[in-house]
């Protein structure tokens, strides 16, 4: 009887990881924001936006209650063409010498179907700060065989509009809507670790 009892706390202790609000740091390794627009209708350029920084809150049983931050260094930014990417952070677009990082900053995390979430939030680009909305979804939630600790994985969705953020240069020629690519995997931090 003991025994059967020890199983049953067990199961509902492992169960309980995910029933309630986990804070999870994101794996810049791990992690993916890509670029994607039309240039000049010939062609559809990408770019990565590498070295992301950022904490998930994650509440499977109330998705309400969770929330996303994350700081994109444009230092990370990295269009395959190492010409490009330094007009990129020049002033034409980004000025990344003035305004060095990108941030987003969940305002509202709704349920949107089985395994899918809309992140609603707070992009600011050059200082600029325009709502935007992700549709996400969740890949897994479990402990992460290697690093032995619980984690969560995400794909997300968007298209913004350049011009709303002022890197709005060469519209119409190249398109102003750009569509963001997200993938990520988050960690819970090791005991110990800097949380911030």
């Amino acid at each position: 009887m003991k025994r059967i009892l020890l199983a049953v706390a067990l199961t509902l202790a492992t169960g309980s990881v995910f029933a309630e609000a986990v804070t999870y740091k994101l794996d810049p390794n791990h992690t993916n924001v890509l670029a994607s627009w039309n240039h000049l209708g010939f062609s559809h350029p990408t770019a990565h936006f590498g070295q992301v920084e950022g904490t998930l809150v994650y509440d499977a049983a109330n998705v309400g209650a969770s929330s996303v931050q994350v700081t994109l260094p444009l230092a990370g930014l990295n269009s395959f063409v190492p010409d490009f990417d330094e007009h990129l952070r020049s002033a034409d677009f980004f000025d990344a010498a003035k305004y060095p990082n990108i941030t987003f900053k969940s305002t509202k995390v709704e349920a949107a179907g089985a395994g899918k979430l809309k992140v609603t939030g707070d992009l600011t680009v050059k200082d600029q700060t325009k709502p935007a909305v992700l549709d996400v979804t969740l890949n897994k939630a479990a402990d992460h065989p290697m690093a032995k600790r619980a984690a969560v994985g995400f794909d997300a969705t968007t298209t913004l509009k350049r011009t709303d953020f002022g890197v709005g240069n060469y519209v119409p020629n190249v398109s102003d809507e750009v569509q963001l690519r997200i993938t990520t995997e988050a960690l819970v931090p090791k005991a110990g670790a800097d949380k911030k």
